[in-house]
Parts: structure tokens; sequence; C-alpha cells
């Protein structure tokens, strides 16, 4: 719902390494893209490739999105449909144990499937509520391969608002944005993630400074800054889990580059 809310085109890359310190620790590699020329329509492309250990997973959706204007405030409705191809595999090539064990060969044999996500949200100068269904397959047309493939997203919500700290528009504002997030996992506890963004626009030059804090109820918290200076951004962010994971892995590194293009 959200691809397409900026006019131009919108290119992100996306690195994720958790538990660095692991053999066989999940690494996460996502590009996204999306355009509006701007009217109400917006394109997207998402593309990742999700490997933890012997399972690697590749999905690659396209995306429209719709944005309707509800008033003069710039207040919009937005909803966004995905519909792509997803494709997860174990490397029997690796694996030390059973090599007789016929869940590998049946996880395998699925193949390429269709899937989709389906999402709405609200957003004004302040307030933002989004509502996603990711992952449709699963919902609606669950197959005895799921069993395997475990920790699946099914549900997103999230709930933001703006709080203006400054007032100083000849230099620079202020900006702080309190957010609660909703996830529910396939095989796996609920999460919720309680944070904050804080950041600052500097009109002169033309740049904006965060920094971001997020608690998680898997026990870790993430901490991460970043700077947008005209076209480009760059976030970098760092996890530590709190529970009993950070005996043997504690810590999660994360990367992330913006393009902004083709904007008037």
């Amino acid at each position: 719902a959200m691809a397409g809310m900026e006019q131009g085109l919108n290119l992100n890359m996306n690195y994720h390494q958790q538990w660095i310190s692991t053999p066989g620790s999940p690494r996460l590699t996502t590009f996204t893209a999306d355009y509006n020329s701007g009217n109400e329509v917006g394109l997207g492309l998402n593309i990742y490739n999700d490997i933890a250990g012997l399972i690697s997973r590749t999905r690659v959706m396209g995306t429209y999105a719709y944005h309707l204007t509800l008033n003069d405030r710039g207040d919009r409705l937005n909803f966004g449909g995905s519909i792509g191809i997803n494709d997860a595999y174990i490397d029997e090539s690796s694996i030390i144990g059973d090599p007789n064990d016929q869940a590998i060969p049946e996880f395998n044999r699925h193949g390429l499937y269709a899937d989709g996500d389906i999402g709405v949200a609200y957003t004004s100068t302040k307030f933002n509520a989004q509502i996603a269904l990711p992952n449709l397959k699963r919902l609606f047309f669950k197959s005895a391969v799921d069993d395997v493939d475990v920790e699946g997203s099914n549900f997103y919500a999230a709930l933001s608002y703006k709080l203006q700290l400054s007032n100083d528009f000849n230099y620079s504002v202020f900006t702080i944005e309190p957010k609660m997030v909703f996830r529910s996992v396939i095989g796996f506890n609920n999460i919720v993630d309680l944070g904050f963004n804080l950041y600052r626009n500097t009109f002169e030059d033309n740049y904006q400074l965060n920094v971001l804090g997020i608690y998680h109820t898997d026990n870790s918290v993430t901490l991460g800054a970043g700077i947008d200076m005209h076209n480009f951004g760059v976030l970098f962010s760092y996890s530590y889990n709190t529970g009993p994971l950070s005996t043997y892995a504690n810590n999660t590194f994360e990367l992330g580059i913006s393009l902004k293009l083709l904007k008037k």
C-alpha cells in the first residue's frame, strides 16, 4: 500500500546479517523499487533472498497501489496488492544427518509457487496506520511443506505519530515519531515492536539526520542511525539480544541504501 507514496523512482537495497558469530547464521538481502509519475497510482517491485542454515528462499513480487486523497490536508487512504513467485529449497549436499529423511525431498519437490500480499494504510502529515496480510498462499492454501518451512509472517499492523519538537524553520526542525508494530509469525510467538525515530531536517543544507531505537518482545533491542542527502540515503542498525539467545548469538547487523530518482 505504500508503493509510490512519493513522486519519482525510489530504489532501496538492504543487507541484514544475524548472529554473525554463529555458523549457518541467517542472511537476508532485499531490493525494492517503487514509482509514481505524479498521479494516484504507484507501482512496485520487491525481491529478496533469505538464507538460513540449509534453507534458502527467494521471492519476487510486483505491486500495484492506489492512493486516494481524502481532503485538502493531504490525508490519504492507500490500497496495495502484490503478486509474484516464491521459491524455497534445502541444500541436500550440506546436510549432516540422516540422508533418507523424507521431509527433505518432500520440501524440495514443491518448487516455485505463486504468492501474494495485500495491504491498506491511512496516512496524514502526522498519523500513520498500516495493516498487511503477507504470504497469502499460506493463509488460504496451506500445504504439508509449510509444516517444515516455519517462521513466515502472516499479519502485520503498525501505528505511528509524528511530534514536532522545534519550530526553527529558518534552520532546522526536530521531529520524533513513536511507533508500535504487531507481527504474527507462523510457528513462533507474536512479536510487538515499540520504538521511536528521531530526525532533524536541515533546510539550508537539504539533508536529514535520524537516530532510532526499538524494543522487540522477542527479547532484543535495535539501535540505528542514518542520513538522507538529496537523492541518496544510508541507514545502519544493530540489534542486541537480551534473552537466552544471547549466550551464543548476540548480534544482528543491517545496512540499508536508498536512491531517489526522476523527481521533478
